[in-house]
């Protein structure tokens, strides 16, 4: 007989069973099977020994602030209510696809265990790392976990495409903006986030084939990049230090208007966009004009 409690209408599968037999081996306790809620999946809630429980690989990176936020509350209160969500890739290990900050601050203050549900379908993960809310994502953060969760999925999920995990990635530009930040940490992204949200679209083809071709939109963007800094650091000597007037140059320089009903290829944009930077002449640009762009604050292409 089973140790843990069973609490839903009928029986679980057998391979819900079959995990739950696995965390007992694998050190951890099974306490309860139960369906969850909304949609009457088959869900394990156990403790788990922290030494087999991780970040998934495509997590986005711990914030050491948001974990020392976390350690504090713990502390203050002097216990750990919020469960983690895992997963699990094989025996003996554990993924945890929302929870990391949580595991991490656990880990700090030498817990041996961790209360965590099981989700057996990991398949979910990266639906569950979609929705993660522990910590809000700022725009590297969610670029750079899409794009892990690309890569794995290329290695793992060769025969899918991104229209099938259109979900996951939320938005076409946080592929090629990954990119760009796995090669530079400090990319500019948000200068450039406006124009790639319309003009960057899902690829049609499988992962192998459409990663090449995120590489080289990564490029282009990337040489934009270059000649915007040429620009920038042209206005600089002049004497032009407002923060505000990478944003300025771009939104000057920009092939994409708000008039424009029918709008170019990703391609044929940045092209545009390089030329036009190339040939942007910074003897026109007054310190006022930046200014009171700024005060306005319209977006770069948008």
């Amino acid at each position: 007989m089973p140790s843990w409690a069973v609490h839903g209408t009928g029986q679980p599968g057998q391979g819900v069973v079959a995990l739950a037999e696995q965390v007992e081996r694998d050190g951890g306790h099974a306490l309860a099977v139960y369906q969850e809620p909304v949609g009457g999946h088959w869900h394990i809630f156990c403790i788990l020994p922290m030494e087999r429980v991780e970040a998934t690989p495509y997590q986005r990176d711990l914030s050491p602030t948001h974990v020392k936020r976390l350690q504090d509350v713990v502390k203050k209160i002097d216990r750990f209510v919020d469960p983690i969500v895992v997963m699990s890739p094989g025996p003996g290990r554990y993924w945890t696809p929302n929870g990391n900050h949580r595991r991490s601050v656990l880990a700090k203050l030498k817990g041996r265990s961790i209360p965590a549900i099981l989700v057996p379908e990991p398949e979910v993960a990266f639906q569950i790392l979609a929705l993660n809310t522990e910590k809000a994502h700022n725009l590297k953060e969610k670029s750079l976990e899409v794009i892990r969760m690309y890569r794995g999925l290329t290695e793992a999920e060769p025969e899918h495409g991104e229209g099938d995990y259109a979900f996951q990635f939320e938005a076409p530009h946080f592929i090629s903006l990954g990119i760009l930040y796995e090669r530079n940490k400090r990319f500019s992204g948000g200068a450039f986030a406006p124009i790639l949200r319309r003009v960057d679209r899902f690829l049609t083809g499988k992962f192998p084939r459409t990663l090449p071709v995120r590489e080289e939109r990564a490029d282009q963007v990337a040489a934009a990049d270059v000649a915007l800094a040429a620009v920038v650091a042209r206005l600089k000597k002049r004497g032009l230090n407002h923060p505000y007037v990478k944003t300025f140059v771009l939104s000057r320089a920009t092939p994409l208007t708000r008039a424009r009903k029918t709008l170019p290829s990703f391609e044929q944009t940045f092209a545009r966009l390089a030329e036009n930077l190339e040939a942007f002449d910074v003897a026109k640009v007054r310190y006022e004009d930046v200014h009171r762009a700024a005060v306005v604050a319209p977006a770069a292409g948008d």
